[in-house]
């Protein structure tokens, strides 16, 4: 199986058709409409076109670039039933320093990767 930087990189890049020429166009994809626009006439040269074939695989999507899936954590207890080879823990922004410590040290205990570690550690 191909991997996920493999494939996403195969991925052609969705940008908005003439963002290079006005500069008050962000490169976020638009619809083009125009009565003359050769992206919306799909000619090949002018771009590629967002269609649902391009969309990752139902296993795929919502995953961290490292690969795990993603699990946000309040407080140490939650770390209890997690499965260190399947998924990343997040702290939430609202934990404090006391109790952040507390969740860095069970996870490295149990082996669960820390996807925003404190910068001390």
């Amino acid at each position: 199986m191909m991997s996920r930087s493999v494939r996403k990189s195969r991925k052609p890049k969705f940008e908005r058709y003439g963002w290079r020429s006005k500069k008050k166009l962000s490169k976020s994809w638009r619809r083009p409409r125009g009565l003359d626009n050769k992206l919306r006439e799909h000619i090949a040269a002018k771009g590629a076109w967002v269609k649902v074939g391009y969309r990752r695989k139902r296993e795929e999507r919502g995953l961290h670039p490292s690969g795990f899936r993603e699990v946000l954590v309040y407080n140490p207890r939650e770390l209890a039933n997690l499965m260190p080879d399947e998924v990343a823990v997040r702290i939430a922004s609202g934990v404090g320093g006391r109790k952040r410590e507390q969740i860095e040290s069970e996870a490295a205990s149990i082996g669960l990767k820390v996807l925003n570690p404190s910068s001390s550690t």
